[in-house]
């Protein structure tokens, strides 16, 4: 027995001294992925909906900003630019070390406006064009105004037309 506490005490020493990991102070977003790559279009379908997917770092742990009506995520859509904000719960900043990390999941129900767009008609339906294209690109804000990188989804596909 005393021979395996002398074994396994270096091992415990070198544990105890990892540091925790040190991120930059800028929230650092990674695009983890979509529960589904299709939605239908809200005006022409079921109810539908489409998890996002990403993880986040922020190194001295000041996200989500306290007041509720704040907006301190941004999704861009990539065919028109259109910006949907979206505000994080409050993430309390707790001890010395306030390196946090964590994933984040948003989930777009298409009666909030998600649709196709074709010749420049919003919310299109026309059996010429069944399936419209786009991605989402994100970032986030901290309560310091720093902002993240900007990541990407993964291509989205919109059914337009009814079942």
């Amino acid at each position: 027995m005393p021979r395996i506490l002398l074994y396994l005490l270096p091992v415990l020493f070198l544990a105890a001294c990892v540091n925790p990991p040190e991120f930059p102070n800028e929230p650092v977003l990674t695009f983890e992925g979509l529960n589904k790559n299709q939605i239908y279009q809200f005006t022409n379908g079921p109810l539908d909906s489409i998890q996002i997917h990403f993880s986040f770092t922020d190194g001295d742990g000041d996200l989500s900003l306290p007041n509720t009506d704040s907006i301190d995520i941004f999704l861009t859509d990539s065919r028109i630019g259109l910006q949907t904000p979206l505000s994080l719960p409050l993430i309390p900043e707790e001890g010395t070390g306030n390196g946090i990390s964590g994933d984040i999941f948003i989930n777009l129900i298409n009666e909030t406006g998600v649709c196709c767009i074709f010749n420049n008609r919003l919310c299109a339906e026309d059996e010429t064009y069944p399936i419209d294209t786009f991605s989402y690109s994100i970032q986030i804000r901290d309560r310091a105004g720093n902002f993240s990188n900007v990541i990407q989804t993964d291509p989205i596909e919109i059914l337009c037309l009814g079942q």
